[in-house]
């Protein structure tokens, strides 16, 4: 569910359905380079993680190296499990501080903008609503860069 406008005192229709099936969206964006890398998959744990890395990895300009932020999620904290790809690292932030996180603010945008208020028939509706919600983010040039960039990680750090 999400916010909606509506007129004060009344009450807004969305459909609303009580069955429950899942599909997990695995995304990681790069503000400066206005791009992304995303999965869809059926579960959320060590072993989907570790597919999602090789997709960043896969996804990472040659010659760079992707920093990739981690809340506290059961599936980021494996005990060792997790197989961190040559050209990425993992940079776990703070309890309780999702606003460091530049990926929150896609998953918001996703969801007001293209996955709220809505019944899927289906398990497949569900993968091809969550497919056809990230392509249409990373196919509009500059909205990646103008939700996920943070001045402060931007800025040269110097030693």
């Amino acid at each position: 569910m999400t916010r909606v406008w509506a007129e004060r005192g009344s009450r807004p229709r969305a459909p609303r359905d009580q069955r429950y099936d899942w599909a997990y969206l695995f995304g990681a964006v790069c503000p400066a380079h206005d791009k992304g890398a995303a999965l869809v998959l059926p579960s959320a744990d060590g072993e989907t993680m570790n597919l999602h890395l090789n997709e960043i990895s896969r996804n990472v300009t040659p010659g760079s190296h992707a920093v990739v932020t981690l809340d506290g999620a059961g599936w980021h904290q494996t005990g060792g499990k997790l197989k961190v790809p040559h050209n990425v690292s993992l940079l776990k932030l703070p309890a309780y501080s999702p606003e460091l996180n530049p990926v929150e603010n896609i998953w918001q945008y996703l969801r007001q903008n293209q996955l709220s208020n809505r019944v899927f028939d289906n398990h497949d509706a569900i993968v091809d609503a969550c497919c056809d919600a990230w392509n249409a983010l990373t196919a509009q040039p500059g909205r990646i860069q103008s939700i996920a960039t943070r001045p402060w990680a931007s800025a040269p750090v110097t030693l």
